[in-house]
């Protein structure tokens, strides 16, 4: 059996746009409605995606987190889940900081991440239209999802999904790009070491 690939998510948002909901929906397809929103957890799920297992280690972060707790986070992470709450502008609006904070942290590399609204059920007390959603999904440049972990509407899992698969393919451009200069980086000592010789 070939090792399972592993990934490493991590959850943003404030506190209350649903970020447990959704990894608890996504994990068992059930909705939970008590959570204390001050703790953090971290979650592993293998999943077999497009005929290969994953592990998937999922950190839910508290929404609370000090900068150097979220910093630490960010590190952790590979691919990262912006979640906000369809019914609190205000939680969109921290988004784009939010994504400002990953590209920070994970400078020189592109960030992986999509962006999910959450609480989709309420769509009668809605403050953020889908068009804003997919409108900041273009400017991240990354997939989009509207969903409701309470009803389970929406793909949360396909969107797990998708991220999984981005962070697989980033891994792979990154570990071609990586070999072919440590090969460079080989050649070159190897050509400097004959010159002394031939000095």
């Amino acid at each position: 059996m070939a090792k399972s690939a592993e990934v490493k998510l991590a959850i943003f948002g404030r506190a209350g746009v649903g970020k447990s909901a959704l990894v608890v929906r996504f994990l068992t397809k059930r909705f939970i409605w008590e959570y204390d929103p001050t703790l953090e957890s971290t979650y592993r799920h293998q999943a077999t995606i497009d005929d290969e297992v994953v592990t998937m280690e999922i950190l839910d972060t508290a929404g609370q987190e000090d900068a150097i707790q979220r910093e630490g986070h960010v590190r952790w992470g590979e691919g990262f889940v912006l979640v906000y709450d369809i019914t609190d502008r205000g939680s969109f609006e921290e988004v784009l900081p939010l994504k400002n904070l990953l590209d920070e942290v994970k400078k020189p590399k592109n960030v992986t991440l999509i962006l999910v609204g959450n609480k989709a059920d309420l769509d009668h007390s809605r403050q953020v239209s889908t068009e804003e959603g997919e409108k900041l999904a273009t400017e991240l440049a990354c997939a989009f999802y509207e969903c409701s972990a309470c009803t389970g509407e929406g793909n949360i899992m396909e969107a797990f999904y998708e991220l999984c698969r981005e962070v697989r393919r980033r891994k792979m451009v990154q570990g071609k790009t990586r070999r072919r200069s440590s090969t460079t980086h080989v050649k070159q000592a190897i050509n400097k070491m004959l010159t002394k010789i031939s000095s």
